[in-house]
């Protein structure tokens, strides 16, 4: 693995800003007072049940079944569906250690992401590491650098084709999975980097895991629908799964960050940076919550439009956020910390793109 020099961007020391330390007793306080453990229960585990169950049973019905295209794209599309909601559930809480209190199952959740062709190893150090504490640090947080595809950030250059970004973004999302799963990991593994952040030195047994899964999830989502439908049936279906699930999964994640009201900041790689903010309250201001009115979404989100209450408490199940959300809310406001928040998912999806038209516009 490569060896680079990464010298972290610094927080604003927490002396004299006691926001976080309030916020964290009243949260420990509502988990006291209630007798309740910040990892998942039950309503977890059944939601986990019905999202496994529904994708396998779409997957064998493709599999044993090979119905006619006419009939097989509306399998592909669940099994697209599914594998953005088994990311939001399931991996997501697991891969935070939030899933459950035994370590096993945490371990368990987090594999998921293996299964649906991603890698673990890569995933917690672009994200539980690099994105979870440097959010939108351009040069630092790798969930909005796209190369030169898209201009998300102030700092990031300006090319003539950002000014259609905007029309054009949805385009790209759809593509994340697909590109996701079969160049991004290996180019991480290869160079042994997330951006300018340096991914811990791999054991021998997790090399065989990284190749292992990668070679089982090509067996199973390529060789043997492959063999099963044919190849053109094939084709359009794993392009249809893998575009509905890129699609679903990057609007989730740039609706909670890459929004007018969300703030940036610029990391020079070599340099040293301190923010302006104590870690608490820059996460505050690079987030936003969206639509945490509907049940549904924060059901099948999995409580991610509750983004704010996530970046805070990554360690706690996003089954707790809307009950948390009460907590966070009247702490900022005592502390005079702005909170974001869009009611619906339509005026998120309105403010993002806002900002990639500035972006695009801005020279």
């Amino acid at each position: 693995m490569a060896n680079i020099s990464f010298r972290a961007p610094r927080f604003a020391p927490k002396a004299g800003q006691p926001f976080y330390q309030e916020l964290t007793k009243r949260v420990n306080a509502y988990f006291a007072q209630n007798n309740l453990s910040p990892k998942g229960n039950v309503r977890l585990y059944v939601k986990t049940g019905v999202l496994i169950g529904g994708f396998l049973a779409a997957y064998l019905g493709l599999i044993i079944a090979a119905p006619a295209f006419k009939i097989a794209w509306m399998l592909w599309l669940a099994l697209g569906l599914l594998t953005a909601a088994i990311g939001f559930n399931i991996m997501h809480d697991g891969a935070h250690g939030s899933f459950s209190k035994h370590n096993w199952l945490n371990e368990m959740a987090g594999h998921t992401v293996n299964f649906l062709g991603a890698s673990i190893l890569m995933w917690k150090t672009k994200h539980n590491t690099v994105h979870h504490t440097f959010t939108n640090i351009e040069g630092v947080d790798d969930d909005i650098d796209a190369g030169n595809l898209l201009r998300m950030a102030p700092s990031q250059e300006h090319l003539p084709i950002h000014r259609f970004q905007h029309l054009y973004f949805s385009a790209l999302y759809a593509l994340l999975y697909i590109y996701w799963v079969v160049f991004t990991d290996y180019k991480k593994y290869f160079t042994g980097m997330v951006g300018n952040v340096p991914i811990p030195k791999l054991t021998a047994f997790q090399h065989v895991s990284f190749w292992g899964w990668k070679a089982l999830h090509l067996g199973l989502f390529v060789g043997l629908p492959m063999w099963k439908l044919g190849f053109l049936p094939w084709l359009g279906g794993f392009l249809l799964m893998g575009m509905v699930a890129g699609l679903v999964l990057s609007l989730v994640f740039q609706l909670a960050h890459v929004v007018t009201e969300a703030s940036f900041s610029q990391y020079t790689h070599g340099e040293q940076m301190e923010t302006e903010d104590e870690w608490a309250i820059h996460q505050i201001k690079t987030t936003a919550n969206f639509a945490t009115k509907s049940t549904f979404l924060t059901w099948f989100l999995g409580g991610l439009n509750y983004q704010v209450e996530h970046h805070l408490f990554p360690r706690i199940s996003h089954i707790h956020y809307p009950n948390l959300a009460k907590i966070v809310k009247e702490t900022c406001a005592e502390f005079d910390v702005t909170y974001t928040e869009f009611k619906t998912f339509a005026s998120a999806l309105k403010s993002h793109v806002q900002h990639l038209r500035h972006m695009g516009q801005l020279a």
